[in-house]
């Protein structure tokens, strides 16, 4: 049908393709991913599902959301890893937290849905300085499927499509954390409001999923 957003509801059984899921941090990323990967399931659709190494929170084998969802998965070091583990079986794919991997990431996931895998990619698509991440633009350019979720702004309650780092610049990466980040919109957005003193949290340490 001409116009229409979102996968298809019927899967073709020799086509892949891409999908992507983004927004800002508490938007629901995560949580999309998992109904789309349970859907597929229940459906009787093999699925395997990848996280980088860098992302702990949960388990060391499982994806979680912000309300609670998991679903195991693969902890992969990078993309170059994702294609040994699907192997030759057709099956759907996973990808959470995508904005951590490298560029390598778009020319594995169009391996894949070339190879006929439908391919489910979610992750921040702009850093708390609001510049593009990692891999995130070239997905969002060659994906078949796009959604865009919102937050809610902690400040005035607006739609939200911004990460807001409440600490220490430092790196880029950052693990999501509700005492690290807040959503908020365009208006309330401040890249330069953080505690110049405050030192960056540890990887790994009191880190929740984002969404």
């Amino acid at each position: 049908m001409p116009g229409r957003s979102g996968p298809p509801d019927r899967i073709p059984l020799d086509h892949g393709w891409i999908e992507v899921v983004t927004g800002c941090m508490f938007s629901g990323k995560t949580e999309e991913l998992i109904r789309r990967l349970r859907r597929a399931q229940y459906a009787r659709q093999d699925v395997i599902v990848f996280k980088p190494d860098i992302d702990r929170r949960y388990a060391d084998d499982a994806i979680g959301s912000h309300a609670g969802r998991t679903l195991r998965s693969v902890n992969v070091s990078g993309a170059a890893e994702i294609p040994r583990h699907v192997g030759a079986a057709r099956v759907v794919v996973g990808v959470d937290e995508a904005q951590f991997f490298g560029e390598d990431l778009v020319d594995v996931c169009e391996q894949l849905a070339r190879a006929g895998h439908r391919v489910v990619v979610a992750g921040l698509d702009t850093d708390y300085l609001g510049r593009p991440f990692g891999p995130m633009p070239q997905l969002l350019a060659k994906a078949e499927y796009i959604d865009k979720y919102l937050a809610i702004c902690v400040v005035c309650g607006a739609p939200a499509n911004r990460s807001q780092r409440i600490v220490n610049r430092g790196p880029q990466v950052l693990v999501g954390a509700h005492d690290a980040y807040e959503a908020r919109c365009r208006d309330c957005w401040d890249p330069n409001n953080f505690d110049p003193h405050q030192e960056p949290l540890p990887l790994g340490l009191n880190l929740a999923e984002e969404g």
